[in-house]
């Protein structure tokens, strides 16, 4: 029955393949056919939306046309990531233009005459006004919008966040629609933890080693937004099966010299960042720093693990209560270029520096009951354990690129390149006792250093058709290299000594590369579609040469990944799209590491060499509609496909040997290709200004998982997930504001139990002071509540696991935030915009 359902999602993700790319060649080529066959009587109108401060593009605004009388609309489109649009077959007439997009004022232009005489009409400039923005002398401030809805992607604002000031990176993502975390700092869009995180674009080696410690060591004061890509199109790399989120630090980039100096300090974290900006002409430079720290708190544990011996007829049972304290820190350092040296050509570049840190002691007693097949009693052992275990990473990231426009509105090449190197380090250490009388009768510790590099170097080509039909090419190489080496000692209790353990120390090297190439176009199908759809082609290559073992072979293997997406623009600034894309997840350091970690030798962790990449399709379907005052709804239908899927997974053992030592009543824990796993599911995010100061937001999302293991010691599971969170905002004053959220995650289930539901509130308010440029603010987190009660079940071939955990979450904190320069503008007012004129009343 298993082996059908395989085969039938098997069949379903390849025919979905097919019918897609299928799909674009017809389309492609029914649109070419289409261009040359405008009516006689039509006409065409194209033009260009920038936003009326920075001058700067507005790109996937809402772009509607209206006969002038009826105010019917009879045509609509929306501008491209330049910020251009054209309308074409516009039947002769007079009509009025509208241009919606949210967080900005609704901008119109009237009296378009579309004629015999004038049938192609090229608009002047047109300058949409942010909601927020005020002009004083040259300087300006604009607030965007909390949530952006662009045609490829969701941009969540975090300047704008108030209860997230004085946390971290994940504070920040737990309000992004479709991402949920739960309480250790572990990040799912759409269900999926596997996801591709990027720096301001750039990959970073960083992710590939602890990415809950980095995510919760960034400051949220640093983040100036969140870009969350659920279905990637071709140019991107097809790592990721959850798809891609990109956190973007802060940077401004208008004339003159300005920043920012952020402060946090709190019962459970301490933040602080600071930015630097300078421009002068076609020269801008800028330079950061920020570090954070996680204050020592304590976790109450305790676990009960049921298991059998099958071949002893035996069964033992195992509880453990005790408590660990935990730590965290990090800090970052970077500064960038960006240089104009001719109207053409473009130079940016950029290193960054990334340390970041973490360690927890605790110790437990613990009650081993051993008792035969009848339940008769042969042993209760009552014993204890101290254990203590840290690790850290540094890296060193390098950016250039060069971008070079050959002419106005005609080719570009860009040429990309980025280098990481991290240096890993962790540690463990455990010894264990008899209590009556009390003697240490075992003992370890293991050092784990090791490095990863990535370099990517890439060219992409775009070149414009006529008919607004636009070709993007491009080929990247990505060269990965990763070195482990894991050196145990053993407690000699004779001595007292810790002796050097050959047979369990080893040592592991890593090398990947990755070939990739793709071809995108983007292209207007029966002048109602806006498409975009093409394919990407990656050759990944590896070796491996893992001590005690030697070099292993691993076949090389080739990933066809297409993508495409179709949208249009209905009247009323609403917008309906369907995208599908196949994407890979490419096990990553942690997930290889061989490194058995036996700081509690009943409960070791390792990785696994042997590891497949992940594969995975998937079918979206969203809706968004932006009302006239401000609403915003977005909704979001998917389906994913995952095959050989890649989770953690738990075996239990009676006896366990690592070397020349063998470990009895153990649960070994590791990364594996569990087999199946499918998610249906969709999310609803809607934002609703409630008369003039009251704001309300709230994400839903919600899915059925279905996961068949395909593993002898697991069974096929499925369960329904969901997550709930609401935020209310309200403005007292100009400077002061208050802001509620709340935020509930069901249970969830995995390959072998169910992971704990939980709840989180914050309550935060900001001051703001001397025009805005100071800013004080307090935050609370779960003040009534001191612990997050966490539950997880696991159970597997002769075992059974309970455990529990009295997380401490409550915190309060203070932020201050000043803000220094003055933005420098050629002009000192605005020019008004002639073709804009304002809505009839």
């Amino acid at each position: 029955m298993r082996d059908c359902s395989l085969a039938s999602v098997s069949r379903f993700a390849g025919f979905i393949r097919t019918a897609l790319f299928l799909l674009f060649l017809v389309a492609a080529a029914i649109s070419a056919n289409a261009q040359g066959q405008d009516d006689k009587n039509t006409g065409k109108i194209s033009g260009t939306v920038l936003d009326s401060a920075t001058l700067q593009p507005v790109g996937y605004a809402s772009i509607g046309l209206e006969q002038m009388e009826s105010k019917k609309e009879v045509n609509g489109t929306s501008t491209d990531e330049n910020g251009k649009f054209t309308l074409a077959n516009v039947p002769f007439g007079t009509y009025r233009l509208v241009i919606y997009f949210v967080g900005y004022q609704t901008g119109y232009k009237t009296n378009i005459v579309i004629s015999a005489s004038n049938t192609q009409v090229v608009l002047d400039k047109i300058r949409l006004r942010n909601n927020q923005a005020t002009l004083k002398e040259v300087t300006i401030t604009a607030d965007k919008s909390l949530i952006e809805n662009k045609i490829d992607k969701m941009v969540y604002n975090a300047e704008n966040d108030l209860t997230s000031q004085g946390g971290v990176a994940t504070d920040i993502l737990k309000k992004v629609p479709q991402v949920s975390v739960d309480v250790d700092g572990n990040v799912e869009l759409q269900g999926n933890s596997n996801i591709r995180f990027l720096i301001n674009g750039q990959p970073s080696s960083i992710f590939g080693n602890n990415l809950t410690d980095v995510l919760q060591s960034i400051p949220a004061s640093q983040i100036q937004s969140i870009e969350v890509i659920t279905s990637p199109g071709a140019k991107y790399d097809a790592e990721g099966t959850g798809g891609i989120i990109n956190i973007v630090l802060k940077k401004v980039t208008a004339q003159g010299v300005n920043g920012n100096l952020s402060l946090s300090a709190g019962t459970r974290l301490e933040n602080g960042s600071f930015n630097l900006n300078a421009r002068k002409g076609k020269f801008g430079a800028h330079a950061f720093v920020s570090g954070n720290a996680q204050l020592t708190s304590t976790t109450i544990n305790t676990m009960n693990r049921q298991s059998q011996d099958p071949v002893a007829l035996q069964n033992t049972s195992l509880i453990e209560n005790g408590q660990s304290d935990f730590m965290r820190n990090g800090y970052q350092a970077g500064a960038g270029f960006d240089w104009e040296p001719t109207s053409k050509d473009n130079i940016t570049g950029g290193f960054n520096y990334n340390s970041f840190g973490s360690s927890n002691s605790g110790t437990a007693g613990r009650q081993t009951v051993l008792t035969d097949a009848y339940g008769n009693q042969l042993s209760n052992v009552n014993d204890g354990i101290n254990t203590a275990s840290n690790s850290s990473v540094q890296s060193y990231d390098y950016n250039l690129s060069y971008k070079r426009v050959f002419k106005k509105d005609g080719p570009q090449l860009d040429i990309l390149y980025n280098s990481s190197y991290g240096s890993n380090f962790s540690y463990y250490k455990q010894t264990q006792e008899y209590l009556s009388p009390e003697s240490v009768y075992n003992g370890s510790y293991g050092n784990n250093p090791g490095t990863s590099k990535e370099t990517n170097v890439e060219i992409n080509y775009t070149q414009p058709l006529k008919k607004d039909v636009i070709l993007e090419a491009g080929v990247k190489t990505v060269l990965d290299q990763i070195s482990s080496t894991s050196d145990v000692y053993l407690l000699n209790t004779s001595t007292g000594n810790y002796d050097y353990n050959t047979t369990q120390s080893s040592s592991l090297t890593y090398d990947r590369n990755i070939y990739a190439g793709y071809l995108s176009a983007t292209f207007k199908l029966f002048q109602f579609l806006d498409v975009k759809a093409g394919g990407r082609y990656e050759y990944t290559t590896a070796k491996a040469d893992f001590s005690g073992v030697g070099n292993t072979t691993i076949n090389p293997y080739g990933t066809i990944a297409p993508s495409a997406v179709l949208s249009h623009t209905f009247a009323g600034n609403q917008t309906l799209k369907i995208s599908y894309s196949h994407r890979i997840q490419r096990p990553g350091y942690n997930d290889l590491n061989p490194f058995l970690n036996a700081s509690d030798p009943r409960n070791i962790t390792t990785g696994n060499i042997a590891l497949l990449p992940e594969q995975a399709d998937k079918v979206e379907l969203g809706y968004n509609k932006t009302f006239d005052k401000g609403t915003t709804f977005v909704a979001t239908l998917f389906a994913r496909l995952n095959t050989d899927d890649i989770q953690s997974y738990t075996r239990f053992y009676p006896t366990y040997k690592i070397g020349d030592s063998t470990y009895a009543n153990v649960a070994v824990t590791t990364r594996e290709n569990i087999g199946h796993e499918n998610n249906l599911g969709g999310n609803l995010f809607f934002s609703v200004p409630v008369k003039s100061k009251l704001t309300l937001r709230s994400n839903i999302s919600a899915f059925e998982r279905y996961i068949i293991t395909g593993l002898s010691s697991g069974g096929d599971v499925h369960g329904f997930n969901y997550r709930v969170n609401l935020n209310a905002s309200y403005e007292v004053s100009s400077s002061l504001s208050v802001e509620i959220f709340g935020n509930y995650n069901s249970l969830r289930i995995n390959a072998q139990g169910t992971m704990p539901a939980f709840a989180t509130y914050n309550f935060a308010f900001r001051k703001q002071f001397f025009h805005k440029k100071f800013s004080i603010a307090a935050t609370a987190t779960n003040p009534f509540n001191k612990y997050i009660d966490q539950q997880t079940v696991l159970s597997g071939t002769n075992f059974s696991l309970l455990t529990d955990r009295q997380l401490p979450y409550r915190s309060f904190g203070i932020n201050l935030t000043y803000k220094f320069g003055k933005l420098e503008f050629k002009k000192q007012k605005e020019a008004e915009d002639p073709n804009l004129t304002e809505p009839p009343q």
